[in-house]
């Protein structure tokens, strides 16, 4: 779970194949594109409840779960210690702590600008606003991006899990792709064998 500051969300799931079985939910998709609501609105929030409640949906269905935003401690701390809490496997937290200056840079620097002034920014901003679960991990402003996110994948042990999921682990599709990555590792190590694939796939 990481939570305050800003990374390419897609940054933190290991890529191609070994993304299978990783759920990455992000608070802004769920809460701006799904439910349509503002941040910030602590009258009745429903995205805390929606976010925490898809989360243990993934986890239930055999995902590893990535819950991933600006999750402040007095909207979301309850309803997310009380996922963790209830989840029986290993989970990790991480808050990047990062400066009023270097938020607004960062938001005004995204790939999908937010029409969100700096002063609105001001008016939302609480400095480490951890989440106070035992073992959350605080990664410095001055944090590179590859260095966050192997981070985030070795801490929380993502980077080795295997996958859990009906898909890859009994899906005939992801079967024949994991058949086809093996053939042409083969391949690319015998040049004997990369002839033998060339004319039994040629047709393909």
């Amino acid at each position: 779970m990481a939570h305050s500051g800003c990374l390419p969300k897609l940054g933190l799931l290991p890529r191609g194949e070994k993304a299978k079985g990783t759920a990455l939910v992000e608070q802004d998709y769920l809460r701006r594109v799904l439910l349509r609501k503002h941040g910030g609105n602590r009258m009745h929030p429903v995205a805390p409840t929606f976010i925490a409640s898809t989360a243990r949906a993934a986890l239930e269905a055999g995902y590893h779960v990535i819950v991933e935003g600006i999750l402040d401690n007095h909207g979301h701390g309850t309803i997310l210690r009380r996922l963790i809490a209830e989840h029986p496997e290993p989970s990790a937290v991480f808050y990047f702590d990062v400066s009023f200056e270097e938020t607004v840079r960062r938001h005004l620097n995204r790939d999908e600008p937010i029409p969100v002034t700096a002063d609105q920014m001001r008016e939302w901003y609480l400095p480490r606003d951890l989440l106070g679960i035992d073992g959350e991990h605080v990664l410095a402003e001055n944090t590179g991006f590859d260095e966050a996110v192997t981070t985030i994948l070795h801490t929380s042990g993502l980077a080795t899990a295997a996958a859990l999921t009906p898909c890859p682990t009994r899906c005939p599709r992801c079967a024949e792709k994991s058949s086809a990555t093996a053939a042409h590792d083969e391949t690319r190590a015998d040049p004997d064998a990369t002839r033998a694939c060339v004319e039994v796939g040629g047709g393909v």
